[in-house]
């Protein structure tokens, strides 16, 4: 792996449907336009996941239906552990399939897609000028983009908001 972008599924409606549970809330109106556009812009600066890793709620397949419409075909795992991990979780899903592609996309939910974010910043020696860009939290379709050396390495390369784009 090369590359790994951390996503966060786009806004959700506050809405749970009849007879489901949060893991069933669909995309507001609002959120499909989000991570469609943070698709186009993920795109537009070359960032094509070669593998999508993605949580079994309903919110986080639709932002990935959304999102890869720029991309055309990515191999995707709909993972049901995914749902609500920890950062511990999501990190161990992308070291077991960091060998299998050189960028992999993760796109998983607060508050864990957050702290692994913030994880590998501080495992990177990230500037504190860069912590400071997270220390507001991660905004839902927001994007962690991360070079990752060799060695396995991630170092920050770029955060993409919906609010910045």
């Amino acid at each position: 792996m090369h590359r790994l972008i951390l996503m966060r599924h786009a806004e959700a409606d506050a809405r749970t449907p009849q007879g489901g549970g949060d893991i069933d809330r669909p995309l507001s109106v609002r959120g499909r336009a989000e991570a469609a556009a943070i698709g186009r812009a993920l795109a537009a600066r070359g960032f094509k996941p070669d593998l999508a890793l993605v949580s079994a709620a309903t919110r986080t397949q639709q932002t990935w239906q959304q999102v890869s419409e720029t991309f055309g075909e990515v191999p995707l795992q709909i993972i049901e552990h995914l749902y609500d991990a920890d950062a511990t979780t999501l990190r161990t899903e992308v070291e077991i399939n960091e060998d299998q592609s050189g960028c992999v996309l993760v796109l998983a939910h607060n508050p864990g897609i957050h702290q692994l974010a913030v994880d590998y910043l501080v495992e990177s020696a990230a500037s504190n000028a860069i912590l400071e860009k997270f220390s507001g939290g991660f905004p839902t379709a927001s994007c962690a983009i991360f070079n990752v050396d060799a060695a396995g390495r991630p170092t920050f390369e770029g955060w993409l908001t919906p609010s910045a784009l």
